[in-house]
């Protein structure tokens, strides 16, 4: 099968835009695999649990059925660090780490960054490892097993804690259907989407040097909510961020 004979197929079952991303990042254009690929575009399974590849902040990254593909409203998350901290040197704890592509890209692009990324999932522990070696960042991050879930976690202190936790209340109609191809368990979360955070909020005080930042990035709609826990906490207010469509998306407080 030849390549327009592929996009021709892979057109018909996810539109254009689909048929041009997987064929560019195709090398071989098997009959069965084409095939195999329109049928996923059918059920809606998005173009990078296909092809495996998802661009974030400048950077590629491998993921798959076991973790959450990087999205563009996380950009504001990493942003907000690397704009605090690009002329010191932090040691980044990220929680729920996932593919890896938060602790990435603020080491990438913070020169003397280094960091930790904690995952619970076993899958997603070792997308995240090919990721970071992929890149050339396995000196300078690592990944490790662990959640938030527990005071005792780690006994090491980071200046920044960043994280983008479960935060979608069970039930939510506003999920799209590309989602049902992400792991639930980091997407989802007990107390209408509050419960990661309130872990949080407990816990990380233990993992945080004295000064130091939390930068969570948060539903549209719950900022009020998310605010309270961590200021009940004992937690100090910093600032919010908006993403690109002007929601708020990012915020930030001090310990």
């Amino acid at each position: 099968m030849n390549v327009n004979q592929a996009f021709e197929i892979l057109q018909r079952a996810g539109g254009l835009r689909a048929a041009r991303i997987i064929t560019e990042n195709t090398q071989k254009f098997s009959k069965i695999k084409i095939w195999c690929m329109a049928r996923a575009l059918r059920r809606g399974v998005p173009v990078a649990k296909i092809i495996h590849q998802k661009w974030f902040y400048g950077m590629q990254f491998y993921t798959n059925r076991h973790t959450l593909d990087p999205r563009p409203d996380t950009e504001t998350l990493v942003a907000a660090v690397i704009s605090d901290y690009k002329n010191s040197h932090p040691y980044v704890l990220d929680l729920g780490t996932g593919t890896g592509c938060i602790i990435a890209a603020i080491v990438a692009n913070i020169v003397g960054a280094n960091g930790v990324g904690i995952e619970q999932s076993y899958c997603a522990q070792r997308v995240a490892r090919k990721n970071i070696k992929k890149l050339g960042l396995d000196t300078r991050v690592c990944i490790r097993h662990g959640n938030f879930n527990s005071p005792h976690m780690t006994h090491e202190r980071f200046d920044v804690i960043v994280s983008n936790p479960p935060y979608i209340a069970y039930g939510d109609t506003r999920v799209n259907d590309g989602a049902r191809h992400d792991p639930q368990r980091a997407l989802y979360a007990q107390h209408d989407g509050l419960a990661a955070y309130e872990r949080i909020a407990r816990n990380a005080k233990n993992w945080i040097c004295p000064g130091g930042k939390i930068y969570l990035e948060i539903g549209d709609g719950m900022m009020r909510s998310v605010r309270k826990i961590f200021t009940n906490e004992s937690w100090k207010f910093i600032r919010s961020e908006r993403d690109l469509s002007g929601k708020i998306r990012v915020l930030v407080f001090q310990v």
